[in-house]
């Protein structure tokens, strides 16, 4: 009875953590938008995970010459997941709006959910953020929906399939590697496969050194603070329960839109984000088994490779 209290603050403390990753992206996709169409996608997801990876590297010096093969393994393809799963999502949004891709990427995670979900509970819950989100990126995007470029939304269907992995294997690694080395180890893989796509734009920076500044803020809200916070979340909440929060994102976004672009929010926008939000606190306050303890869900059925 006595770790109860514990283990609400330590649920409580995650959510947040993952609502201050969700604000924390938007803020850095406002600060990118313009970058894509100077930059294209490969530069700014190379060099915001390689700012990004340096940053956390001098911060937590990751020990790798002390990580077994496993471990490497895990932290590997969780730096593969972000690669895809950051580069395949910016080259959609070149393509197609960025609510209808938002609405698009969200069906890994919420599959995931849906997946691993052992309650009834747990699979309404799913459901009314796959509705609410579907209502809240397409009602946004207009009559752009009616045009959609194919290209784009294949990309943006496998930047879902890379964040349903990126979800696993964030689990993974937080149950093989102690610390947060393999955070940043994992950026600079990612860096490193998304590199050959970064090369044409480079030429492009000594024509115009100011692109920096934004490079970097995009590096710091857009890498180093969601996925700091994501990360340590990962260790607090189980798969389902994550997947479901991580639909606030497009909540966010519309609010975000409404207060630093200018966007307005009509009655179907403003419903669809109240249903979000219910449905992911309802699904946080039952993501947990009575006799459940902090202990990591077993994840080593899944996404196995």
């Amino acid at each position: 009875m006595p770790s109860s209290a514990p283990h609400r603050s330590g649920s409580t403390q995650s959510v947040l953590m993952v609502l201050g990753s969700c604000i924390s992206l938007q803020f850095g996709a406002a600060v990118a938008t313009p970058l894509l169409h100077q930059l294209g996608a490969g530069l700014p997801v190379m060099f915001r995970l390689l700012v990004a990876g340096g940053l956390l590297a001098a911060v937590f010096r990751p020990r790798v010459g002390h990580w077994t093969p496993a471990q490497w393994k895990s932290v590997l393809l969780f730096g593969l997941a972000m690669a895809g799963m950051n580069g395949f999502f910016f080259a959609a949004i070149a393509r197609i709006p960025l609510g209808t891709a938002v609405t698009i990427e969200f069906a890994g995670p919420l599959l995931l959910a849906a997946v691993l979900a052992r309650r009834r509970r747990h699979l309404l819950c799913v459901a009314a953020a796959a509705i609410a989100i579907a209502t809240l990126g397409l009602h946004g995007s207009g009559t752009a929906t009616t045009h959609l470029d194919a290209v784009g939304v294949v990309l943006a269907l496998v930047a879902a399939g890379f964040w349903a992995l990126y979800i696993v294997a964030g689990k993974r690694v937080g149950a093989r590697v102690p610390g947060h080395g393999a955070l940043p180890v994992s950026m600079l893989v990612g860096a490193a496969a998304t590199l050959p796509f970064a090369v044409p734009a480079l030429p492009a920076l000594p024509q115009a050194p100011g692109l920096l500044l934004p490079l970097a803020a995009v590096a710091v809200l857009s890498s180093v603070i969601p996925y700091s916070l994501e990360f340590a979340a990962m260790r607090r909440l189980d798969t389902q329960t994550f997947g479901v929060l991580l639909s606030l994102e497009p909540a966010v976004a519309g609010i975000a839109g409404w207060a630093l672009l200018g966007q307005s929010l009509t009655w179907v926008d403003t419903a669809a984000i109240v249903t979000v939000v219910i449905a992911s606190a309802v699904a946080a306050v039952g993501g947990r088994r009575p006799d459940a303890t902090p202990a990591r869900p077993d994840l080593t059925q899944i996404g196995a490779g």
